[in-house]
């Protein structure tokens, strides 16, 4: 593997669609994925492993059950595993993910939203 310095604002404007995710580094099991995005996602948690969430350009929320994180451009948020929660993205943003390979973004909630197709940017 070759050894290289990973410019987010330089691989977010190579995506072109809305809630595609794309991984821009890999840190043992872990992937770094970007998505730009522009919904109101679903209630889910991940059962077996904590999230970050960052926001890289743009502004989001995290809907919890108790209340509502408001995240900015150069924030981060880890949501610990099986905690209940729902990204909303009013505007469009681009957020770094970092979570295991394999991972869902519906977690335990699964259906529609559900996006298998993760390849690198």
């Amino acid at each position: 593997m070759e050894i290289q310095v990973v410019n987010l604002k330089e691989k977010a404007e190579l995506i072109q669609e809305l809630h595609s995710y794309r991984i821009v580094a890999q840190l043992n099991d872990y992937q770094f994925k970007l998505v730009k995005a522009k919904r109101e996602f679903v209630w889910h948690r991940h059962d077996e492993t904590d999230e970050l969430f960052m926001v890289v350009e743009g502004k989001m929320q995290i809907a919890l059950r108790s209340r509502i994180l408001d995240l900015r451009e150069g924030e981060l948020v880890v949501i610990p595993k099986g905690v209940d929660h729902k990204p909303v993205c009013n505007e469009q943003c681009t957020v770094l993910l970092v979570e295991p390979e394999g991972t869902l973004n519906t977690g335990n909630t699964g259906g529609a939203l559900t996006e298998t197709r993760t390849d690198w940017i």
